[in-house]
């Protein structure tokens, strides 16, 4: 219940691929040496940095970051309980994903090409995140 009234009051990731430290600081409200902090202590956040070192975060980043902040500010777990907790849900929905996804006969043989059987709508996605990554760097 508490997640779901936090997840209300949480301002609109904007649909983009990539934050800069200053954008997720401003969307999360949490300041930047909080969010560098908060890196060394979780080990699932980790952005990504570019050529000048700048740190890039995705989307799943600036999720992660709200759940933190959630667990620590709103629920007042410690920096260990945090963590736990994040371990706790990882592993659910792992299970979960494990539980839900069709098995496949082994003696299938795989499908050609990179990707195997995924369809174009994937690849082109790929495509553009990359394409746009490209650009963020330059």
């Amino acid at each position: 219940m508490a997640e779901e009234a936090s997840n209300m009051t949480r301002p609109e990731i904007p649909d983009k691929l990539f934050f800069k430290i200053g954008e997720v600081a401003q969307l999360t409200g949490t300041k930047p040496h909080v969010l560098r902090y908060w890196e060394s202590e979780f080990k699932m956040l980790r952005p990504a940095k570019g050529e000048s070192g700048q740190r890039i975060y995705r989307r799943k980043d600036v999720e992660l970051i709200f759940s933190i902040k959630q667990l620590l500010y709103e629920e007042n777990f410690t920096i260990a309980g945090a963590k736990k907790q994040l371990q706790k849900k990882r592993s659910l929905r792992a299970e979960t994903a494990r539980a839900a996804a069709p098995r496949q006969p082994e003696a299938e043989t795989p499908q050609p090409g990179l990707f195997g059987n995924q369809s174009n709508s994937d690849i082109e996605l790929v495509r553009k995140e990359l394409t746009e990554l490209l650009d963020f760097l330059k």
